[in-house]
């Protein structure tokens, strides 16, 4: 029965840290002078740690050879960095006209946040995998997209940030996000001929470190913004409308990159690179710039509230999404094979 409803569970997206993400911001709720900065564990400081190890080896598993190649595809790229970095926060902007008692709060900044980040690694190949895409050129989008995002993220930040934060300081922002993030993916680059054969040995393991890590950023984050009382003024009904809201721009950034594939003319393969590729929005960049960007990590649970959210979204949603695409496609080339035999 456990395995048929963990099956059931995974088929749209719902995998075991999906759980144990609900599961830490509940025991953070329960518990929350642990995971506070002035507690004696030093958690916040443990999980400042954990990120620059999981970008270094992030960085060795990174083939410099595959990138240059990846390169060729310009097109393909350019499209996909303008619809995480430009249509993102333009189709923010729109929503902030039809919906804005919720620009108003720190959940519009999580909003607003979540827009200017970078897209996810993992999920994007593991999707346009499923969906038959061009898995090379997906790696490659994913990997600049993160490296590119340590600059523009602020820079998108930067105006609000400015106006809620006097004393934010956008050099100083960037020149954390390089040292903590930047310099271990470089450094792990640098030695991924010696490093990178053990990093996909060991890759499970690695991401399971990489999720403990995420893990205790959110409990930490959420330990201090439930020990300022900053969920008290939210209602069940207002994390639902956010729940529907961020679907809805899923749905919307996912239409519209098919859309434009389709006029640029791109093949299938690649259109399902863009798409994907796309629409997503990585939840380890935004836990781990988010301790940079918000010194008050009081408010910081609020704010990954909306990533959260989307990213439990986009993974049920493109899961379902990708698998019916690989379906499709199985089923056309078998269809073919079959015509060309009786021909």
């Amino acid at each position: 029965m456990i395995k048929q409803l963990g099956n059931a569970f995974s088929k749209v997206g719902l995998n075991a840290f999906f759980f144990l993400m609900i599961g830490s911001i509940f025991f953070a709720w329960l518990y929350p002078s642990l995971g506070i900065a002035s507690n004696p564990l030093h958690l916040p400081a443990l999980a400042a740690l954990g990120v620059s190890v999981i970008f270094f080896f992030y960085g060795a598993k990174l083939s410099p050879e595959s990138l240059l190649h990846g390169l060729s595809q310009w097109r393909l790229h350019l499209v996909v960095q303008l619809s995480t970095f430009v249509l993102f926060p333009l189709t923010i902007m729109i929503a902030r006209i039809v919906f804005p008692e919720y620009f108003s709060t720190n959940l519009g900044l999580g909003i607003f946040y979540l827009a200017a980040l970078p897209s996810t690694v993992s999920s994007s190949v593991v999707m346009v995998s499923i969906a038959r895409g061009n898995i090379a050129a997906a790696i490659f989008n994913a990997s600049v997209s993160s490296i590119l995002g340590i600059f523009i993220t602020p820079l998108l930040m930067s105006g609000i940030l400015e106006k809620s934060q006097p004393d934010f300081d956008i050099t100083h922002t960037i020149l954390q996000l390089c040292l903590q993030v930047l310099l271990p993916v470089v450094l792990g680059l640098l030695l991924h001929h010696k490093l990178g054969h053990w990093v996909i040995r060991y890759k499970n393991a690695l991401r399971n470190f990489d999720q403990f890590i995420i893990l205790l950023i959110v409990y930490t984050s959420f330990c201090e913004s439930f020990s300022d009382n900053q969920f008290k003024s939210f209602s069940v009904t207002e994390i639902f409308k956010l729940a529907v809201m961020m679907i809805t721009f899923f749905l919307i950034v996912f239409a519209l990159m098919n859309q434009i594939s389709l006029w640029l003319g791109f093949k299938r393969e690649e259109r399902i690179t863009v798409i994907f590729c796309g629409s997503k929005k990585s939840l380890v960049q935004g836990a781990v710039m988010g301790k940079v960007l918000f010194p008050d990590q009081a408010i910081l649970g609020v704010v990954l509230l909306p990533l959260m959210l989307y990213h439990a979204l986009q993974l049920m949603a493109g899961s379902t999404i990708a698998k019916a695409m690989g379906k499709q496609e199985a089923e056309g080339g078998e269809e073919g094979v079959t015509n060309r035999r009786r021909d």
